[in-house]
Order: C-alpha cells, then structure tokens, then sequence
C-alpha cells in the first residue's frame, strides 16, 4: 500500500498526561508525527488533537483502533486531505524598509492574504493562513528580501461531512438506559466466590 498524508482527529477528555501517551502510541510504531494540534472541541468539557502523519492506510487503521483503546479518548477519526477543509497559519517578521521600498513584497503579502500583526520602526510582523504549499512558498519569496523570523502553527482541519461529533455525543447523552435488567448471578454467593 501507498503511503500518503493522513489527517487523524481525535476527541479526548482533558486529562493530565494524555499527549504523552498519544505520543508513545506513535513512538512505539516509530511513526514521526508531522503536526500537533490541540484545542477545546465544540462540545462542552471536550478536546480535539489534530494530527498529521504519511503512513499507508492500513496502519493509520490500526493506530486508531489502538488509540480509541485510550481510556480517556472518544474517538478517533482519520481523513485524507480531499475528506477535510485544513489551514494552517504563519506569522513573518519582515524588514520595515523592505515593505516600505519593494512594492513587490506589498503585493505578495497581499496576493497572500497577508494582515498586519504589529509595525515597529524596525520590523513589521505579518500573519496568513493557507495550505501547507502556499505558506511554504511565501516563505520562499520573503527569504529573497530579508525574513528576520517565521513561525508556523500546526495543521487545524474540519471534516467535509455535515454531521460532527457533537451530534453523535448528544445522541449517546440522550439513549434511554436498557429496558432489560440484567441480574448479576454471584450475588448472592458472596462467601463461596470470594475465598482466600
């Protein structure tokens, strides 16, 4: 199988540790992860890890399986690129003069999307958003006239299906309890179960 870039969500309660145990599912199987991101959900009390991994079908399956075994995580998702709408964001620190004098570079960061975050005298901080290619080749432009600094943040991505998570946590939230009482047999045989 052909190994391609795949974009796992996962939907987790806020516990203390739980990236290092994520972390090690991915160590374990020696499988670098691109990106990390992480951030309250649209549900209440729940967190959403946004990872980017290139690994076949096959495996990133099997990862999932394995982290949803996670006691704290809720349910993982996996997409390739054409299945979610993804962004990632960049901040650049520019030269004041080069914006200043080089009509070029206006028009690039404006081709770009490109707002101003801060003007100083000697630097002016521009942030965009876009898909990994189109930062990367903004990047490149901008190293021709002088980047002092460049940061990007980690991938954030929306599955294209209409229905989120939110809706099937609300569905579980609502189910009625069985109508079946189910009678547990060793109860009444306390003494003869639990001997030493």
């Amino acid at each position: 199988m052909e190994r391609k870039e795949y974009t796992i969500t996962l939907y987790t309660e806020n516990s203390i540790g739980l990236i290092g145990r994520i972390s090690g599912i991915f160590s374990r199987r020696k499988i670098n992860i691109e990106s990390l991101n992480t951030s309250p959900s649209e549900a209440e009390g729940i967190h959403r890890f946004t990872l980017v991994i290139h690994e076949t079908e096959d495996v990133v399956k099997k990862i999932c399986r394995q982290l949803e075994k996670q006691v704290d995580v809720l349910k993982a998702y996996f997409n390739t690129d054409d299945e979610i709408v993804w962004q990632e964001q960049a901040l650049y620190k520019v030269p004041t003069s080069v914006v200043a004098e080089k009509v070029y570079v206006e028009r690039l960061l404006r081709q770009y999307g490109a707002s101003t975050v801060v003007i100083r005298e000697d630097y002016i901080v521009f942030e965009t958003a876009g898909h990994r290619e189109e930062i990367d080749r903004l990047t490149e432009e901008l190293n021709k006239y002088g980047l002092i600094e460049f940061v990007r943040g980690a991938r954030i991505a929306i599955i294209k299906k209409s229905a989120g998570f939110h809706e099937k946590l609300l569905e579980f939230d609502n189910r009625e309890p069985s109508p079946h009482l189910v009678e547990n047999e060793y109860l009444d045989q306390r003494d003869d179960v639990f001997t030493m």
